[in-house]
C-alpha cells in the first residue's frame, strides 16, 4: 500500500457492503460513522489502513462484525462480546420490554436470567431498574466471564452471575425470596436447520444456538422449573424461533401459567411467549 488511502476510497474498495464498512472503519479510526462521512476525502494512516482492509477480509470470509469490533449495541448499551457469546439482537428487546414493564421501579424485586451469555438481558434490566437485585446464570464460565466484565464496566452493581445449567444451582429462594421475573433468551434452533451454516451463525457458539431435536428442551426445562421459583404473580417471559409460539404457549398453558400472551419482534414475527403464576 503505496499512497496513501482516503476514506471513501478505503470504504469502496473494502468489497463489504456500506453498513459494514462504515462500522469497521470507524471502529479502527475511534471515530463514528457521520465522522466518515464528513471526512471522506481525508487520508488514513497507513497502519490503520492495513488493519482495516484486514478486517474487511475477514468480514468477506464471514466472520460477524460484532467479532472483529468486539462491541454490539443493545438496549442502548454498548456490550463486549466475543465467540463465546451469541451477538445480542434486536429482537431480543422484546424480552427485556415485557420484563421492565412488569418490574415496579419504585421497591426491591428480584430477577433471573437464565443462560446470560453477554448478560445482554440481565444489564438491560439492572440498567432499567436500579431497584431489582438480578441474578444472571450461564452454564458457560467463558460467557459468564464475558457477562461479568459487561457488567464492571457498565457499572451496574445490581447484577450478581453464578455458573449454573439451567436452574441446577439457582436457589428455590434468593435475596430472602422468590423471583419476579424470570427472563431466558435460550437455545431454540431445531437441529439440522440450514440457517445453521449460514451467515453470522457460523460463528456463534453452536450450544447458544441450538439444543438439538425439535428446539423446544431448553423451553421445557425453564417452564418446568419456573413455578417454584416465581414468586405469586411473577412473571416468566422467553424468547423463541419464528415458528414455536405455538408450541412454547401450550407449554405455558400446561404448566398452569395465567394471562399467557405472545409478542411479536419489529418484523412483526411472533417472537416471545411469557405468562404469570398464579396469585
Amino acid at each position: 500500500m503505496s499512497d496513501p488511502v482516503s476514506v471513501r476510497r478505503a470504504l469502496a474498495q473494502s468489497g463489504l457492503v456500506p453498513i459494514d464498512a462504515q462500522v469497521l472503519l470507524a471502529h479502527v479510526l475511534g471515530r463514528n460513522r457521520a465522522w466518515l462521512a464528513a471526512h471522506g476525502d481525508d487520508p488514513i494512516p497507513r497502519t490503520e489502513a492495513e488493519v482495516f482492509f484486514a478486517l474487511a477480509r475477514r468480514r468477506r470470509e464471514g466472520e460477524p462484525v460484532a467479532y472483529l469490533t468486539g462491541i454490539r449495541e443493545f438496549w442502548g448499551l454498548p456490550l463486549a462480546v466475543s465467540s463465546a457469546v451469541l451477538i445480542p439482537r434486536p429482537e431480543t428487546e422484546a424480552v427485556v420490554e415485557i420484563a421492565v414493564a412488569r418490574l415496579p421501579a419504585d421497591r426491591d424485586t428480584r430477577v433471573l436470567d437464565l443462560g446470560t451469555g453477554s448478560g445482554a438481558i440481565a444489564l438491560a434490566i439492572a440498567h432499567d431498574r436500579p431497584r431489582a437485585q438480578v441474578l444472571a446464570t450461564d452454564v458457560s464460565a467463558a460467557a459468564l466471564a464475558v457477562a461479568r466484565d459487561n457488567g464492571q464496566r457498565l457499572g451496574l452493581p445490581n447484577v450478581e452471575f453464578l455458573q449454573s445449567d439451567w436452574y441446577a444451582d439457582v436457589p428455590a429462594t434468593w435475596r430472602a425470596g422468590r423471583f419476579d421475573v424470570i427472563a431466558s433468551n435460550p437455545p431454540y434452533i431445531v437441529a439440522g436447520d440450514p440457517h445453521l451454516a449460514d451467515g453470522d451463525l457460523r460463528h456463534e457458539p453452536a450450544g447458544a444456538l441450538s439444543p438439538g431435536g425439535d428446539g423446544l428442551a431448553s423451553f421445557r426445562r425453564i417452564v418446568a422449573g419456573a413455578r417454584e421459583r416465581l414468586a405469586p404473580g411473577g412473571t416468566l417471559v422467553v424468547e423463541h424461533g419464528f415458528d414455536q409460539a405455538e408450541a412454547v404457549r401450550a407449554l405455558f398453558d400446561a404448566a398452569g401459567f395465567d394471562e399467557v400472551l405472545s409478542k411479536r419482534d419489529l418484523a412483526g414475527i411472533p417472537r416471545v411467549v411469557a405468562g404469570r403464576a398464579p396469585e
